[in-house]
């Protein structure tokens, strides 16, 4: 008979549970559900404080660090995220562009895995969690869609719209992939991974660059359904015929590129360490 058991006329009764305490390295998703890596979220921003209360508000509690990168502001933007995340790590950009404030942040993340999003509200911190639960069942890099089942958007414009479907068939054409949305900002993957996506380049194209590079280092990559807001406050500095330049130039440069070496699979475990197991 086991010691949770006992005997009370004749039949055997269970004893309570003990408690068990939690683990520290578990944070808490829903009442049945936790993961155990930590999660960081990397909000680029410039004159943004009017934007803030609504994007920190999506945020899951449960994410363990925002790291927000301030363009050098000439509004509230840094005492606006400061007051509604005491805890929040400001990253003061020194370059410009997005790209460049995404690179900072990603440096300075603690976190096991990295979600991007935007400051101006058209991504949905809510959604954190479909992208999260993608990387913890297997995927190295999520990347939301517009397109896909569930995925929609009230922002795109007919050229914006136009250029992505032409930007999206060519990279699938010239790099094999499948990818439905080629130049969308909601995206998430292993902090590990960074070294293998060298990302090194500064503007709105670098979304595209890391789609490219992660199905070049043979990364599994997952697309996940993502509802993409208009912006609640402010005017984007996205220019669709310019960045659509840059993303092209993007494409063709990484074709001419030598290919990223390959992830090295896990070794397999020898007998003695099977022994020792």
């Amino acid at each position: 008979m086991s010691p949770e058991t006992a005997m009370h006329n004749g039949k055997p009764q269970v004893a309570p549970l003990r408690s068990v305490p939690p683990l520290e390295r578990f944070t808490p998703l829903t009442p049945h559900v936790a993961i155990t890596p930590r999660v960081s979220v990397v909000v680029p921003a410039m004159n943004e404080a009017e934007n803030l209360p609504h994007v920190f508000a999506t945020i899951p509690h449960w994410v363990d660090e925002i790291v927000l990168v301030d363009g050098n502001s000439t509004d509230d933007t840094v005492e606006v995220a400061r007051r509604l995340r005491p805890n929040v790590r400001i990253v003061t950009q020194t370059g410009k562009g997005k790209g460049d404030a995404l690179m900072a942040g990603f440096a300075e993340c603690t976190g096991d895995i990295i979600v991007m999003i935007d400051a101006d509200g058209s991504t949905d911190g809510r959604e954190i969690i479909t992208f999260v639960g993608a990387l913890v069942s297997g995927a190295d890099f999520v990347k939301g869609s517009r397109y896909t089942n569930g995925g929609g958007s009230e922002d795109l414009t007919f050229i914006r719209r136009l250029g992505n479907k032409v930007l999206t068939t060519l990279v699938n054409a010239l790099y094999g992939t499948r990818y439905t949305d080629l130049c969308y900002g909601y995206n998430a993957f292993w902090a590990h991974h960074l070294k293998v996506l060298d990302l090194d380049c500064p503007g709105f194209e670098i979304e595209t660059l890391m789609n490219i590079r992660a199905a070049k280092a043979g990364l599994r990559v997952q697309e996940v359904p993502s509802y993409e807001h208009g912006r609640i406050f402010g005017q984007s500095n996205l220019r669709a015929v310019r960045d659509g330049m840059r993303v092209l130039r993007t494409i063709f440069r990484e074709w001419r590129r030598k290919p990223t070496a390959p992830l090295a699979e896990p070794a397999a475990p020898s007998a003695a360490d099977q022994g020792a197991a």
